[in-house]
């Protein structure tokens, strides 16, 4: 393949800004994706229609076989989605959705306790946050719709609790992640005699994103501060309808099984107990034989660093589906219901995965455009030291937006970050990494092409152009009191000076908030 000089220039933006602009004008999503998926090939082989052809052809291949070998991470990604589904299904047609419903109503009092109910459920599930979306999601949602909750704003819970918390958890898949990172930077300049676990930790607080996200999303949920497509959605949800009908039936919903009368809370909490505790303990196991390997001395935190999380997941859902389909046999369900239940919970699955097949072969795309390199390449300018926190965490969420994902901006900004702190003044080195952390979870909030985004989504079992659209606003006030903080601290070189900003702010973005959702709704 030839490939044309449109790789790490201005024009490498335009696959993911066509693909983002048309998701959000037509709200369709495979149609939108497809766009900037074929003009991304064709700046790759500079407009050659049968090099174009080709190139798609190896990536599409790529996400199945690559190097040689299976493409387990995708793979047991899908795989995972399917399982779930699944799940869902058979929990569903046995009545412990119902079941438990009912029983969290007699404890939950109202709209506003299921709200914060489904957001401690994101906090305390933190491992990852696929697992977080999904699973969250599934458990969450009878409870949701019965409160009237719209499919948005349970989609809002969800995303808004999975990225955040695993941003500033060491035990999680992202925590594990970024750890390793950091360590490789700090080996980079001369720092390997410093604790990577330890230093991680002293970044929670600069993560203000992440924080302040959080605290927005507690009190969106306590005092229900619905404003922009939010309200609007939630206005609807009143009147029964949690979701748009006229968009169809969104991925995730399973709308044609008929429920057992005879279903119990068991039925639904112990198959997610059972699963979340398997993947867990397979996570442990995979990371400890990934070290038993290179002869490395276990730790929990070594462990988490070299877990296969994408297997973990797969075998937590295997023996989560056993144990649900146990449940269902001891509760006298017929067979051919239960195997129509479960292929009707795999199909509710399948739209989810189409769009995340889309969403990985733009993401492979913009990869070999090097889209995220010019972004980051914008920050090498000459800008002034104490304006380079706050630049960061904006690059950082252009490129996450642009190219969706939060990880791969992780591997790209956070070096870049750290050789421009340690050009100027490294006791800033910290502050910069946080400011890319929270710049990129912000990014990948914002992006309709991130996967994160897709699946919840799919765990919310909402349209997921709607769900793009009203955490929009959220996420936006919660980037601007971050970038308020990163300003300040790059001035003042004080993490508590920028933390007090940012809760200035906050305080006052509430009451703004609260104005908003006062007013009369137009229309």
């Amino acid at each position: 393949m030839n490939v044309f000089s449109y790789s790490d220039s201005a024009l490498s933006v335009i696959p993911p800004v066509l693909a983002i602009i048309l998701a959000i004008v037509t709200r369709r999503v495979l149609l939108s994706l497809g766009a900037g998926i074929l003009i991304g090939s064709l700046l790759l082989t500079n407009f050659s229609i049968a090099q174009a052809g080709q190139y798609l052809l190896g990536v599409i291949k790529a996400l199945f076989w690559n190097n040689g070998a299976i493409n387990t991470w995708n793979l047991n990604i899908l795989l995972f989605i399917v399982l779930l589904g699944m799940i869902t299904a058979l929990i569903t047609v046995s009545g412990s959705a119902q079941a438990f419903a009912k029983w969290a109503k007699e404890r939950v009092r109202n709209k506003r306790d299921a709200k914060l109910m489904t957001m401690l459920l994101g906090m305390v599930i933190f491992i990852d946050d696929y697992f977080n979306s999904l699973v969250v999601g599934s458990v969450a949602r009878p409870l949701t719709d019965r409160y009237y909750i719209s499919r948005a704003k349970l989609a809002y819970l969800l995303d808004s609790t999975a990225a955040p918390v695993c941003v500033i958890s060491p035990v999680s898949s992202w925590g594990a992640y970024i750890i390793a990172l950091i360590g490789g930077i700090l080996t980079t300049h001369g720092m390997a005699k410093t604790s990577y676990f330890g230093t991680f930790v002293e970044m929670i607080p600069m993560n203000f994103y992440a924080i302040f996200s959080l605290l927005l999303l507690l009190f969106v949920s306590f005092y229900g501060l619905d404003v922009g497509p939010m309200r609007r959605h939630e206005n609807n949800a009143q009147r029964g309808d949690l979701y748009d009908e006229s968009k169809g039936v969104p991925p995730g919903s399973i709308t044609v099984l008929e429920e057992d009368k005879n279903g119990s809370v068991l039925g639904l909490f112990l198959p997610i107990a059972t699963l979340v505790v398997a993947t867990i303990a397979f996570m442990i196991v995979t990371g400890m034989q990934a070290l038993m390997a290179e002869d490395i001395p276990f730790s929990l935190i070594k462990a988490f660093e070299n877990t296969d999380v994408g297997l973990s997941l797969v075998m937590g859902a295997l023996i989560g589906l056993v144990v649900t389909l146990f449940l269902n046999w001891r509760q006298g369900l017929p067979i051919k219901q239960t195997v129509y239940a479960m292929s009707r919970g795999a199909r509710s699955m399948m739209p989810a995965v189409y769009i995340l097949l889309f969403a990985w072969t733009i993401a492979a795309v913009i990869g070999e455009l090097e889209t995220g390199k010019y972004m980051a390449s914008l920050a090498t300018g000459n800008i002034p030291f104490a304006l380079l926190p706050a630049v960061v965490f904006l690059l950082a969420g252009l490129t996450a937006f642009s190219t969706g994902t939060s990880w791969g901006t992780f591997g790209i900004m956070l070096p870049i970050a750290a050789d421009m702190a340690m050009g100027s003044h490294s006791a800033m080195m910290l502050p910069m990494l946080a400011a890319v952390l929270s710049g990129a979870v912000f990014g990948d909030h914002c992006s309709p092409i991130s996967d994160t985004t897709i699946l919840s989504s799919t765990g919310a079992s909402c349209h997921h152009i709607d769900h793009v659209t009203t955490q929009l606003p959220y996420a936006l006030v919660a980037a601007g009191i971050s970038f308020l903080g990163y300003l300040v601290m790059g001035f003042s070189e004080s993490v508590m000076a920028g933390f007090l900003m940012c809760s200035g702010a906050f305080i006052l973005a509430l009451f703004f908030l609260k104005y908003l959702s006062e007013q009369p709704e137009k229309g």
